[in-house]
């Protein structure tokens, strides 16, 4: 039995308001690649021919978005590193037309950007309406990088208090509450953390280390990350029960396969603009008399 796209979006979904491991989402989704129980649905030809498809959509619903000007999209992808963010941004991606689509990868934060609250650097750059943010990395370090490494907070110079559950917890509030107000105003929200296994982040590595051509991809704190990795995986678990919401949901989107990853995140954020129904605005009177005007002129050019 092939699944359908809406079957695939379901399986990736982090479902709102539930405790979840991410250890329960296989990293490879073996049983569609090996075809087991008659669910080969993202073999490679398919899945390299679904992106095409879904790129195709991409560029007809960014139009669509540029042209309504009430609407925006913001994509957020988190990840260890090697995950394949750049790759699947880069694929997902080709078809757009640039001036529809703003990329940011945040690195460490600034010493002006230290002395706001942490949400202040990311806010300030959320899509205006129509338009495609995209996010490579975001606020989710807040609770993810910060979390595992706990001596950062003294640089964000914070008031005395306890750094427990409660402050994460107040975190995980804040995030919610934000993204709560770009979808009130327009904005969907699609998050994606890319999911790969620590075998396959091994094999990458290495790969990186082996290959010249890809040596410069390789920095040493990759290797010091790669030793936090059970911490990462509890904090990675915390971050999607605490703010897979009904109104910006997760996906966690297996990452061992990157034919597989770039179709499944092309088609659920294909899906999503498509679904919101967007059409070519319809001109008023007073617009379509100064239509009717300037094709009278042009037509009447000799």
């Amino acid at each position: 039995m092939e699944l359908s796209y809406k079957q695939v979006i379901k399986a990736c979904r982090v479902p709102a308001g539930r405790r979840v491991r991410l250890k329960d989402y296989d990293p490879g989704w073996t049983s569609a690649i090996e075809g087991k129980n008659g669910d080969a649905i993202l073999v490679k030809e398919r899945a390299e021919a679904l992106l095409e498809v879904n790129r195709r959509e991409l560029a007809k619903a960014q139009e669509l978005l540029w042209a309504s000007d009430s609407r925006a999209v913001l994509l957020v992808f988190q990840a260890l590193d090697a995950a394949g963010k750049d790759g699947v941004i880069k694929h997902v991606m080709s078809g757009v037309n640039p001036q529809g689509c703003q990329v940011f990868a945040f690195k460490t934060p600034s010493d002006e950007e230290l002395d706001h609250h942490f949400m202040w650097r990311y806010s300030s750059r959320v899509p205006e309406r129509g338009r495609i943010g995209i996010f490579n990395r975001s606020y989710y370090e807040e609770v993810l990088v910060v979390r595992v490494h706990p001596e950062f907070l003294e640089r964000q110079r914070l008031p005395p208090g306890k750094r427990d559950k409660s402050f994460w917890k107040a975190r995980y509030d804040d995030i919610n509450a934000f993204e709560k107000h770009l979808v009130t105003n327009g904005t969907v929200v699609l998050k994606f953390l890319l999911n790969v296994s620590k075998k396959e982040q091994k094999r990458r590595f290495l790969e990186r280390l082996e290959n010249p051509d890809k040596n410069w991809k390789f920095s040493s704190a990759d290797i010091a990350e790669r030793a936090h990795w059970d911490e990462y995986q509890e904090a990675f678990s915390d971050m999607l029960s605490a703010t897979s919401t009904e109104w910006a949901p997760w996906h966690v989107v297996p990452a061992d396969h990157k034919f597989m990853t770039r179709a499944i995140v092309s088609t659920i954020v294909a899906t999503s603009i498509r679904e919101l129904g967007l059409e070519h605005p319809e001109p008023d009177e007073a617009q379509k008399a100064v239509i009717a005007a300037a094709r009278r002129k042009l037509l009447a050019e000799r």
